[in-house]
């Protein structure tokens, strides 16, 4: 593929996102996809949520065009409808969780037949560990989690859009540097779809992407990894998205340790995301979401690093990654916190707010 040709895809991708995200928005008000302020809640006016809607419409577009519409590609252009269907009915009627892992999982089931499969783990000693038949549920837990990392994550004006659009081109350089191009394009496809939306959600937002938009990236983001990931020869490549993903993957995982300290249901929301503790800890809004991009953009170039390294050196450096998230973490109270949540001190609560999970 010529350069001339990622050009052309990511300029075709930007541009329908751009200009399709408003009529979303006032789609939004007609049906009742509106999110509403609450106590719970950040932003002080009613906000439009279907921005999610425009970024797929785009990226389905472009990739109809540009990608080879046979094989993986036409299982995820099926699991992000199915995504978006779901999501867009939970906008409008907020339907159960159950419902929407439902639509998750045949999402995932989809993209799996289709040969999304995750086949071999990273063993950090000696090449990779073939699963075998536990391919199906690794690959399985692999997608709807991802999905619902990114999902939990949507909790600032364009937090979610921001550090999906880094792990998605952190993605794509990856997939050129360990050869596997058709990855890469998707990727800066889907990249190019969001920023087109984040002019319009970045703060202070004028539209949200809503459940469509944040699970519709957790699930193209978990695909594109696990394709890019399968194709390449690299040892380490198994680590590698893990570290893209970093920010949502590690937020959901602290989340789960802190709730289970505080002997809660896993799935109980809480005020203590990493966005969260950052405006509690004194940053605004706009600075929180910047120190988060910075974090992800961090994660994305240790990853690249990680395909120029052997294997031992890379997991040497993995684990010090680790050990570093693991104790910045429990300083800012990520694991468990030792006293009541601060309530959002009244700088923070700036129109175009969005809503905490």
């Amino acid at each position: 593929m010529s350069v001339g040709y990622y050009i052309l895809a990511v300029i075709s991708a930007f541009t329908i996102s751009f200009l399709i995200v408003p009529l979303t928005a006032k789609l939004a008000y007609k049906v009742g996809a509106v999110d509403k302020p609450s106590a719970r809640k950040v932003h002080l006016r009613h906000m439009p949520r279907l921005g999610g809607l425009g970024i797929f419409i785009s990226f389905t577009i472009t990739a109809l065009f540009f990608l080879d519409k046979t094989g993986p590609v036409a299982g995820i252009i099926i699991g992000a409808c199915i995504i978006v269907l779901v999501g867009l009915l939970d906008d409008i009627y907020q339907l159960p969780a159950i419902v929407k892992l439902l639509g998750q999982s045949l999402a995932a089931i989809v993209a799996m037949s289709f040969g999304i499969m995750v086949h071999f783990l990273t063993n950090p000693f000696d090449g990779l560990l073939y699963v075998g038949l536990l391919s199906i549920p690794f690959t399985f837990l692999w997608i709807v989690g991802v999905t619902n990392a990114v999902n939990l994550i949507d909790g600032l004006d364009g937090l979610a859009a921001g550090v999906s659009s880094i792990a998605g081109l952190s993605m794509g350089i990856v997939a050129l540097i360990t050869g596997v191009p058709e990855v890469a394009l998707a990727a800066f496809i889907l990249v190019a779809a969001v920023m087109g939306f984040i002019p319009y959600n970045f703060y202070p937002a004028r539209t949200f992407m809503g459940d469509s938009g944040s699970n519709l990236l957790g699930f193209l983001l978990s695909c594109l990894a696990i394709l890019g990931s399968v194709k390449s020869t690299a040892v380490i490549s198994l680590f590698i998205p893990i570290i893209i993903l970093g920010i949502p993957i590690f937020d959901t995982f602290f989340a789960i340790i802190r709730r289970i300290n505080r002997k809660t249901h896993i799935f109980r929301p809480d005020k203590d995301h990493l966005h969260h503790r950052l405006m509690d800890m004194g940053l605004s809004h706009r600075s929180s979401v910047l120190s988060i991009y910075a974090v992800s953009a961090f994660f994305g170039l240790v990853a690249c690093l990680c395909t120029f390294l052997t294997g031992p050196k890379a997991t040497l450096l993995l684990a010090f990654l680790i050990l570093v998230i693991v104790l910045a973490a429990d300083h800012i109270g990520l694991f468990s916190r030792t006293r009541k949540s601060l309530p959002i001190i009244a700088k923070n609560r700036d129109p175009g707010g969005r809503a905490p999970f």
